[in-house]
């Protein structure tokens, strides 16, 4: 079955999370698993740790400040989600390609 509307456009990664996988300590049994995409921990890297505005961002990112902001929304839902609850937050999955410059881009796993 194929995908209907508008095929999602690759956002621009610059920098890779050292740590991949989040969890809690102190819950007992096996906690939920939720996962945080890669243009999400982009967004957040740049907006909340490098203090960018969202139209900086976003251009850094090659899309719009719109959707910049939605993925931002997601991004902290996804993270207060899991710090709130006690999940285990994996950075992983998206669509997105890794660059440390404009002009060098290569295609990363992407799982949607």
């Amino acid at each position: 079955m194929k995908r209907r509307g508008r095929p999602k456009k690759y956002r621009i990664v610059r920098l890779g999370p050292r740590i991949n996988q989040f969890s809690p300590r102190g819950k007992p049994g096996r906690p939920d698993e939720i996962e945080l995409a890669m243009d999400e921990f982009e967004a957040i890297r740049l907006v909340d740790l490098m203090g960018l505005d969202q139209e900086k961002a976003a251009v850094s990112m090659h899309i719009s400040q719109q959707t910049f902001s939605r993925i931002l929304k997601r991004a902290h839902k996804t993270i207060a989600d899991g710090l709130v609850s006690g999940k285990i937050i994996k950075i992983q999955g998206g669509h997105y390609v890794m660059s440390s410059r404009e002009d060098s881009l290569t295609k990363q796993s992407v799982k949607l």
